[in-house]
């Protein structure tokens, strides 16, 4: 088990595909001066003990990394093989250059072969100078071990696509769902803290409405919740979070937890 006393969680990034502000929209959301209305493409940084595990290396992977200053990460876990979630992979070589090390990658076939599609230089029998030098681990939907660390993948449905979450001991993080079968909810049940989308308040096709979120909230029953993979039709961070339960919370860009 994780000694959760050790783990600590960076938002590296909280907002949908567009990030925010949005390119050419002057809503009150994307002209805002607060700048926890201003969104990275979603992703999260879980530190235990010495170890960095990155989930997700969407667009802004770069800028996020130097932006919290890191150093070395020991693994980049995916949720799916979306382009919000995997086109910064290129920029992993620069753990390469610097640390004269190879990443390890843990991913679902499917998400590889999405890898694959994206970057097709990267898996070439036969690499060229420059490409990411990555070591592959492939995941199912079942618990998985990095550094003596138990992952437990939490399947969930992204429209029609699977897309996994992952439990981490007392922490849990799911992103792009906007169903979860009942078997894979009681994975999440027990956990201290609990990280969920919510793309916007009106329903939407492959993302939870705050609303939605809000309910597999109070099944789970977490002591903390914070919301992410949030759009700018979400509305003000200061105003949201003012309508929301107490142990709910907007997560924003930057944000430090312990758990």
């Amino acid at each position: 088990m994780v000694n959760t006393s050790s783990m600590a969680v960076t938002f590296l990034g909280t907002g949908t595909s567009t990030g925010v502000p949005v390119v050419a929209c002057d809503c009150q959301v994307c002209t805002s001066n607060d700048a926890r209305d201003h969104r990275l493409r979603t992703s999260v940084m879980i530190e235990i003990g010495v170890h960095k595990y990155v989930i997700d290396c969407g667009p802004d992977f770069r800028y996020q990394m130097i932006r919290e200053k890191v150093e070395d990460i020991s693994a980049i876990i995916f949720t799916h093989g979306h382009r919000d979630h995997i086109a910064g992979l290129d920029d992993v070589r620069a753990f390469n250059y610097v640390l004269n090390k190879t990443v390890d990658i843990y991913a679902t076939e499917k998400v590889i072969d999405s890898i694959n599609k994206e970057f097709p230089y990267i898996l070439k029998e036969k690499r060229f100078f420059g490409a990411p030098q990555l070591h592959f681990h492939i995941i199912e939907n079942k618990p998985f071990q990095i550094n003596g660390n138990t992952f437990t993948p939490v399947e969930v449905l992204h429209h029609k696509m699977p897309v996994l979450g992952f439990r981490i001991d007392d922490f849990t993080y799911i992103t792009d769902a906007s169903h979860i079968d009942q078997a894979e909810i009681e994975k999440i049940k027990g956990s201290k803290v609990l990280v969920i989308n919510a793309l916007r308040k009106s329903k939407h096709i492959s993302h939870f409405s705050l609303e939605e979120a809000l309910k597999v909230i109070e099944e789970v029953q977490p002591q903390q919740a914070w919301i992410t993979h949030l759009s700018h039709f979400i509305g003000l961070h200061e105003e949201i979070n003012r309508s929301l339960p107490k142990n709910v919370a907007l997560a924003y860009d930057g944000l430090h937890i312990q758990v």
